[in-house]
């Protein structure tokens, strides 16, 4: 009978003799082999120094771990690579793995490659923006970040200290007055000329020399230019140079690690707790921060750490550009091997240490309580949440499970009492000290104009976030409760604010409002429902229902407090029974003082005389 997957029946026996074939042709070279099971996937990649002395350890059973000897007994045939050397086979194991995923390797389950920042060389005004993937643009390539938060936290900082335009060229062309970028200090203005192009240059000028590590210089050229200004007693374009310097002083102490001395390397520390294990990676370029990510490799039960950092190292480089140190919280058992290896794609020295004391063991202690902090919130995280995060993720398209939620709701009669509320929800859940109520203040608002709400909330929203710079407090996912036109508006504001970082989806109920049949709507792609019953599902509805509870609270407690206190207390023969009876018919003072006498009188309780009255009270009659 033919061995297929669906009647293949294996035991540990048949593995060995799987292995004992295949070690007999094999000679004593460097090179990558790969365990394969029935249906043709690929189990286990390994490379060795002497081929034939690593395979035949696998005959020798009783010696290996029980997860080893799972491998063996689903293994059904093997494919042999001869390298010239143990470095290029390390490099090849690593290049496999990323491309077969065998369950039997220690896996990464995040292998985006990382951000940059990027200024563009197409236009005669250049641009900042991140970039990730190929670099193809013409411009200027600076990085890598490990994470995307330290791009747009870095991103926003340069703009308030180089006030360099982050803006799509078209939106650039079609700009008649300066967006709100320019009203907060965040950008020149080079699309409407409020900046000449000499003066621009010069900023981008600045900022490339500062994002090439001349810092020092950038400051202590602007700190001469301030003075020169207020010698001439021109104090409003010096309080801007000095507004400038201090955005440069956050960029330069950003990160919380004082790794001034380290130049160009990266951190990498291991936590582990039984079969969960965590790993931390800080990159710093420069002696600056640029970020760290934290990772939690799989298949790691069985496996000693200087095996899981290895195979970390080798992954992750495949795709990063590899500084010239690389620090690690455990000793490595080949360390020697992977220099040898990183430095085949590079023209310089790659040196991986583990210290012991002085200040780059001060750093790698620091990186390691941050994977000891992030592996005990990720095995106490609820598995049930966790999974909610990854497929929003995935149904939104994000780069990583959202740290930060945050969904929007408006609530009013008639558009009286309005308010603006917000929720935050993350990996612990609501986060009932982040919600937030807005109290709709522009006058120009329409009462009852949903859109015109949104916006005012939006707005307000988000240009405090650019103020104050908080990268914690910046979402990875904006949910608006609406269809279409909702989402319009939220597309207008961050296009307003110069906001191209954050992901954000409008929900709107079905037909006849049902729950279990709402609509989602994306920039740019087609509306989409989810199936009923669906877990995602549920867990979005949850947050909006939370949004809209809060609004409605936030509404009900406004209403109450303009029943205590309002212009109708100043109408003789009013008491508390007839203010609550009008402010329940029209919503608000200012409704009834807009209406006639005859709409007056239909408030139950208010008898004509008493309506002539009210009426005159507001018409001064």
């Amino acid at each position: 009978m033919e061995n297929t997957p669906e009647n293949y029946v294996s035991t540990l026996e048949d593995g060995r003799n799987v292995i004992r074939r295949y070690v007999r042709d094999m000679t004593g070279t460097p090179g990558v082999y790969r365990m394969i099971d029935v249906g043709g996937n690929v189990l286990y990649v390994g490379k060795a120094k002497n081929l034939k002395n690593r395979v035949s350890n696998y005959v020798n059973v009783a010696a290996l771990n029980t997860r080893l000897q799972r491998m063996i007994m689903q293994t059904a045939s093997m494919e042999i690579i001869s390298t010239r050397s143990e470095a290029e086979a390390l490099l090849l194991e690593a290049n496999l793995i990323k491309k077969f995923s065998p369950r039997y390797n220690i896996l990464l389950k995040d292998d985006k490659s990382f951000p940059y920042i990027f200024l563009s060389g197409d236009h005669e005004f250049s641009r900042i923006t991140k970039h990730r993937g190929a670099k193809t643009k013409k411009g200027k390539y600076f990085g890598p970040f490990v994470s995307a938060g330290a791009v747009n936290e870095t991103l926003v900082l340069l703009q308030k200290a180089f006030l360099l335009r982050t803006c799509s060229d078209t939106f650039f062309k079609n700009r008649s007055r300066p967006c709100m970028l320019y009203q907060i200090k965040r950008c020149s203005a080079p699309c409407v000329s409020k900046i000449k192009k000499g003066e621009y240059d010069e900023l981008m000028g600045q900022a490339t020399a500062f994002l090439s590590g001349k810092s020092r210089q950038i400051q202590d050229e602007m700190i001469r230019q301030m003075q020169e200004l207020s010698l001439k007693m021109h104090y409003e374009k010096a309080s801007l140079v000095r507004d400038r310097i201090k955005a440069l002083t956050v960029v330069q102490q950003q990160g919380g690690m004082h790794a001034g001395s380290l130049g160009d390397a990266d951190v990498i520390a291991l936590a582990r707790d039984n079969k969960d294990c965590c790993i931390q990676l800080f990159s710093f370029r420069g002696g600056r921060n640029y970020g760290n990510k934290t990772w939690f490799p799989i298949h790691t039960a069985q496996v000693s750490e200087s095996e899981i950092i290895t195979a970390f190292i080798g992954q992750i480089y495949q795709s990063q550009p590899v500084p010239p140190l690389i620090l690690t919280s455990h000793m490595l058992e080949e360390t020697t091997l992977l220099e040898e290896a990183l430095r085949l794609n590079t023209d310089y020295k790659v040196e991986v240490l583990h210290p012991m004391r002085g200040d780059k063991r001060d750093v790698v202690d620091e990186a390691l309580r941050n994977a000891k902090g992030a592996l005990v919130r990720n095995v106490s995280m609820n598995a049930t949440q966790r999974e909610v995060l990854e497929g929003l993720q995935k149904l939104f398209g994000l780069e990583e499970p959202p740290k930060r939620i945050e969904v929007y709701d408006n609530s009013h009669i008639s558009g009286t009492n309005a308010v603006g509320a917000m929720i935050v929800a993350g990996p612990d859940g609501f986060l009932k000290n982040e919600y937030r109520q807005f109290n709709i203040k522009n006058k120009e608002t329409v009462p009852g104009d949903d859109y015109g709400m949104l916006r005012e909330v939006l707005t307000r929203r988000f240009m405090r976030l650019a103020e104050e710079g908080n990268a914690d407090k910046v979402p990875d996912l904006v949910l608006i409760d609406g269809g279409q036109g909702q989402l319009s508006v939220t597309t207008q504001v961050m296009q307003e604010l110069g906001i191209n970082t954050i992901c954000y989806a409008g929900i709107a109920k079905g037909p006849d409002r049902n729950a279990g049949r709402e609509w989602f709507f994306i920039p740019d792609k087609e509306p989409f429902q989810l199936p009923e019953g669906d877990k995602l599902l549920h867990a979005l509805q949850r947050m909006r229902d939370e949004a809209h509870r809060f609004a409605i609270g936030a509404h009900r407690q406004k209403r109450s407090k303009s029943m205590q206190t309002s212009a109708l207390d100043e109408i003789q023969f009013i008491g508390p029974g007839r203010k609550k009876a009008l402010l329940l018919h029209f919503g608000s003072a200012r409704a009834v003082a807009a209406a006639s006498i005859e709409d007056i009188e239909k408030v139950a309780g208010i008898s004509k005389s008493t309506a002539k009255v009210i009426y005159e009270h507001f018409h001064g009659e």
